[in-house]
């Protein structure tokens, strides 16, 4: 009941600001601004291992973003798959004789550049298998601009999702370091030439609960997070970031999963430990659009992944928690997670078994465990309608009444098995850590072309 409090507490600050994201989101001259000279410039960076379904339609989608200046380096990771050889075939690119690399980050062994003068804006590098953040280190030693955006490349973005990034940034360029986009699941949707055309609801299970999950992470949490400037997550799949601080603080960790986490917590560490003032936002009107795991097996590795990465980042960063230091990081955000995202299956577990335990000890009635059940089920499923309201009040994305209707279902459903799964699979990434487990495990990509056929 006390992490639904937290979450109901969380929720309010992101009502408090919907209206004002709805205004910006409504109203903002981003036509205007994309054609300015402005806005600053970016390069984007495209980690890929094994993208080789997937790869074309991501870069397409980036070549033809809103946007008045900026790059593609896609990077890739030694891929076991054609990945790089799509990419050569499709925009004809030869590789470079002597690339400029800017950065001094060290990463694995470069193979190539590859680059065609076609497409001035796109670069593409080879490397030696290191893992998503040795990738993003080699990109940033490509770039040549002074902001950096990491986008996964089974993720597709609308075509104005970067200038509303930027517009958050110009507002306050001197003080922020870091700004998440909203992450939306994309089966079920209709894509054409790298767009989303048609938004629709997958029609497969997994899928679903994770529209729901999401939509409820990103509206129902991260607008409050971000209001009191203590995010702690900066969504892998699209962020952006200044780069002189990225590489201040050491570029992405690698060697394990999450490290987008842990590039949050650096930035915050940083900027705190030398008192510099900043803030770290979420922008929910920049969406991406990605590829959920649409099977068990993959959802499963998925998330003992997530499980393994946050349980190594609160550890490293232990220092952190409760440390008035760290303001809003160290007193709020930091126990919060430790706490009641760490922690939050075994507190289930044990209450459980210990209100089990005293009916069994004639302590308390079956009545009482019932009502309190249902008690924490329905707040629960408050939380998530609390999220649709909050996309229905500022977005608006899926306009059908059905799909609203499909939307309530689910946040119910998920009550029965998919919510206690979601506890499992944390405490078996839990165990993966203590068995020094660092893998990524396997991510079957599906064509957007066959997810179009699928819907």
């Amino acid at each position: 009941m006390l992490v639904n409090a937290l979450y109901f507490a969380i929720m309010l600050f992101s009502f408090g600001h919907i209206r004002n994201i709805y205004r910006r989101a409504a109203f903002s001259q981003y036509n205007t601004l994309s054609g300015s000279e402005l806005v600053p410039p970016v390069s984007l960076l495209v980690p890929s291992y094994n993208e080789e379904l997937t790869i074309i339609e991501n870069v397409r989608c980036l070549m033809t973003l809103n946007y008045p200046s900026y790059e593609v380096i896609v990077i890739n990771d030694g891929s076991a798959d054609r990945t790089l050889e799509v990419l050569i075939e499709e925009y004809e690119l030869v590789r470079l004789v002597n690339p400029e690399f800017r950065g001094t980050i060290p990463t694995q062994s470069i193979r190539g550049v590859y680059h065609n003068d076609k497409y001035p804006h796109l670069l593409v590098i080879d490397k030696e298998n290191g893992g998503k953040a040795d990738s993003l280190n080699a990109g940033i030693n490509l770039s040549q601009y002074p902001l950096i955006s990491s986008i996964d490349a089974d993720s597709l973005l609308e075509k104005d999702a970067l200038i509303r990034m930027a517009r958050m940034y110009m507002e306050n360029p001197e003080e922020t370091v870091a700004i998440g986009g909203d992450v939306r699941i994309a089966n079920g949707c209709t894509i054409e030439n790298g767009t989303v055309k048609e938004v629709s609801l997958p029609r497969q299970m997994w899928p679903m609960f994770q529209s729901i999950e999401y939509l409820k992470a990103f509206l129902g949490g991260r607008i409050g997070w971000s209001r009191m400037n203590g995010l702690i997550i900066v969504s892998g799949a699209f962020g952006l970031f200044r780069k002189d601080y990225v590489i201040a603080v050491g570029g992405y960790r690698g060697g394990y999963p999450g490290e987008d986490m842990n590039i949050i917590i650096k930035l915050h560490r940083y900027m705190l430990e030398n008192k510099l003032k900043y803030r770290i936002a979420f922008c929910p009107e920049a969406v991406c659009w990605t590829q959920a795991p649409d099977s068990y097996h993959i959802l499963s590795n998925q998330r003992k992944r997530w499980g393994r990465g946050n349980l190594k980042n609160m550890i490293e960063n232990k220092d952190m928690v409760f440390n008035p230091r760290y303001k809003i990081m160290g007193l709020l955000t930091m126990p919060y997670n430790v706490i009641f995202e760490a922690l939050n299956p075994y507190f289930k577990i044990t209450g459980l078994l210990a209100l089990i335990g005293y009916v069994m000890m004639d302590m308390t009635h079956w009545h009482v465990l019932l009502v309190f059940g249902l008690v924490n089920v329905l707040s629960g499923y408050l939380l998530s309608v609390g999220a649709l309201l909050l996309e229905e009040m500022a977005f608006r994305r899926y306009p059908k009444l059905s799909d609203l209707s499909k939307m309530l279902l689910f946040s119910a459903l998920k009550f029965l098995g998919y919510h206690q799964l979601g506890g499992l699979w944390r405490i078996q990434g839990h165990i993966q850590y203590l068995q020094n487990n660092n893998t990524w495990g396997t991510m079957t990509r599906q064509s957007w072309k066959d997810k179009n056929t699928a819907a």
